[in-house]
């Protein structure tokens, strides 16, 4: 599984009838593949468990660390029944309420209990991923609300609605997400993503219940709503990593605002060392066609120029007739783009109000120095990733390579830019120990003689402190 040459923005891909069985999960894992996606929206456990089964088969087979990552459904509100396939029309009124009921042009059911409550007069109200559009006029009572088309079309039955101006108070975690989420962790997932996060308290609720689980999962928040939008800074401070998840971030947000939102968030995540996903129809019409478009393509170029972790695919692999086309025009894409300096070198120099500012500090001067001797490797120790993490934000051109006796953390940095891991548990003496490495990615012809690499680690090793030694050997 490892490669000489391989691609530092990982690939994300969601599994689903196209991909999961096992001759399909090796395919797309050995054409570029590094974290699955199981998306709990759909699908019931038993498929989920069979999945995660064969990850982790295949990942013992190939020596490979992909990371699985289960994505809860979140608050999705939906609407009811339809006889068919309904017009609401420019214009008309319609009635919006939560008496459950077959839905006509004149009367909507919507599954949110507490809309009429929550709602004000001239919020919207979008359907179809925005592409239907009503404005509330009015109350009727505790049930119903007076409503009037906009923009019409054709309806269908428990298609999505969007509320971008209502401040609802639905719980970010329903009782179907603990539900999956209880099941998730009993398979081991490294990842967790939480939809609709509109405040940090959400992400720590979240991390809370894993924590008295005993689990070690890491969370995703994944931004969606203006709120989290708005919250952005202290919701990156609480998790760990985001979703930059395009599709109802582009209905509750206008369209033309998302690619600004986007490049910032990469941003600030790259600042506070925190992986970023871009999400949602970077290469849609490969779900149907064998090549992609140029704006997709253009798409995924720009996430890499960013410094985006990771570029995701939903559908396109979860039912796509091209799944494996579509990993390998991906992997093409990114592996030109990295061709390209202008990848490389991004984030900030270290706050020296920080606690961890010395560690953070030998992370960013190994990465300059890295830059300057043109090494071809970082190699860092570490027990809880943090180093990899660090050393991963400053988007160095040389390999980051992280050697680790903890076996999980290998699949949790499977989803870091740049990082490729290694299971390691001697630390015997540091100069045995820097040479071991040093071997190793000799032997996956990572290096080479006359190569530098740039060791950084916490002395003495068997501490096990924070990050506080940088070595530069020349590999012989």
């Amino acid at each position: 599984m490892y490669k000489e040459n391989f691609n530092k923005t990982k690939i994300v891909a969601t599994i689903g009838p196209a991909t999961s069985s096992e001759e399909n999960l090796e395919k797309i894992i050995l054409t570029g593949v590094d974290v699955c996606r199981l998306n709990f929206s759909h699908g019931e456990h038993s498929v989920h468990q069979e999945v995660a089964e064969r990850i982790r088969k295949i990942n013992k087979k190939l020596g490979s660390h992909v990371a699985i990552l289960q994505d809860l459904q979140g608050p999705k509100l939906r609407i009811g029944k339809v006889d068919g396939e309904i017009q609401l029309v420019d214009g008309n009124p319609i009635i919006i309420t939560t008496q459950e009921c077959i839905s006509t042009p004149e009367k909507l059911y919507v599954s949110y209990k507490k809309l009429p409550l929550e709602a004000q007069v001239g919020e919207r109200i979008l359907l179809n991923d925005g592409k239907l559009e009503l404005v509330i006029e009015g109350h009727i009572d505790e049930f119903n609300l007076q409503g009037r088309v906009v923009n019409g079309g054709p309806l269908t039955s428990n298609k999505g609605f969007n509320l971008p101006n209502t401040q609802i108070s639905a719980p970010c975690l329903t009782e179907k997400d603990l539900r999956d989420l209880e099941f998730g962790l009993s398979l081991d997932v490294d990842w967790v993503a939480l939809s609709f996060v509109r405040r940090a308290e959400d992400v720590i609720e979240l991390k809370n219940i894993i924590a008295q689980k005993g689990s070690r999962a890491k969370v995703i928040a994944k931004i969606e709503k203006p709120e989290a939008v708005e919250n952005i800074d202290s919701i990156i401070k609480v998790t760990d990593a985001i979703m930059v998840a395009r599709g109802d971030l582009g209905v509750e947000v206008p369209l033309h605002k998302v690619p600004l939102i986007q490049k910032t968030i990469v941003e600030k995540c790259i600042q506070q060392a925190k992986p970023v996903i871009i999400a949602t129809q970077m290469m849609e019409s490969m779900i149907f066609d064998s090549m992609p478009t140029r704006a997709e393509i253009t798409d995924v170029a720009n996430a890499v120029f960013e410094g985006a972790d990771a570029v995701m695919l939903s559908a396109e692999t979860s039912v796509g007739k091209y799944p494996v086309r579509v990993v390998e025009v991906m992997r093409d894409i990114i592996s030109d783009i990295e061709k390209d300096r202008r990848a490389y070198y991004k984030g900030t120099r270290p706050d020296s109000s920080s606690p961890s500012f010395a560690s953070d500090e030998v992370c960013f001067t190994a990465v300059r120095m890295s830059d300057h001797l043109k090494a071809k490797a970082i190699i860092a120790m570490t027990k809880s990733g943090y180093t990899g993490f660090k050393v991963a934000s400053y988007r160095p051109e040389a390999g980051v390579f992280i050697f680790t006796d903890n076996e999980k953390m290998l699949n949790t940095l499977n989803l870091v830019w740049g990082v490729r891991g290694f299971h390691y548990d001697k630390f015997v003496s540091t100069d045995q120990t820097f040479d071991d490495v040093v071997d190793i990615l000799r032997e996956h012809h990572f290096v080479q003689p006359g190569d530098y690499v740039i060791n950084c680690a916490s002395m003495p090793l068997k501490k096990k402190q924070r990050t506080n030694t940088i070595k530069i050997s020349l590999v012989e």
